[in-house]
C-alpha cells in the first residue's frame, strides 16, 4: 500500500515551508540539492525537517497539507511540538465562551 506524507521543513532563515510527498525520503533530497530552483526552500537552505506524518490515503494528505499551510507560525510550532491542547487555542476563528457577567 502506498503511503503519502504531510512534513514540514524549517528553513535557515526560520520560515516553516508544508508540503506532501509520497517518498519523504527523495523530496527531502531535492530540497536539500536544490533541484528545484524556483522552490520556496532554494534559498533558504540548509532546511531541517521538523514534522511530518503519514497517511494511506491520498486526499486525507492533500486535504492535510492545505489545512496546515494556512495555519499561522505558532499554531504550525504547537504541531511541531506535539503541544495538542494549544491547536485550538491558536485558530484563527477560535473565541472562548465567557459567561456574562451578572
Amino acid at each position: 500500500m502506498k503511503q503519502f506524507c504531510v512534513y514540514i521543513l524549517e528553513c535557515s532563515d526560520g520560515s516553516y515551508y508544508t508540503g506532501m510527498s509520497s517518498d519523504i525520503y527523495a523530496r527531502l533530497q531535492e530540497h536539500h540539492s536544490g533541484y528545484y530552483p524556483d522552490c520556496y526552500t532554494f534559498k533558504r537552505r540548509p532546511l531541517k525537517l521538523v514534522y511530518y506524518q503519514e497517511f494511506a490515503d491520498f486526499n486525507q494528505t492533500m486535504l492535510f497539507e492545505k489545512q496546515v499551510k494556512g495555519w499561522s507560525r505558532k499554531k504550525k510550532q504547537a504541531l511541531i511540538e506535539s503541544r495538542w491542547d494549544d491547536l485550538k487555542s491558536f485558530s484563527r476563528n477560535y473565541t472562548e465562551y465567557r459567561k456574562p457577567e451578572e
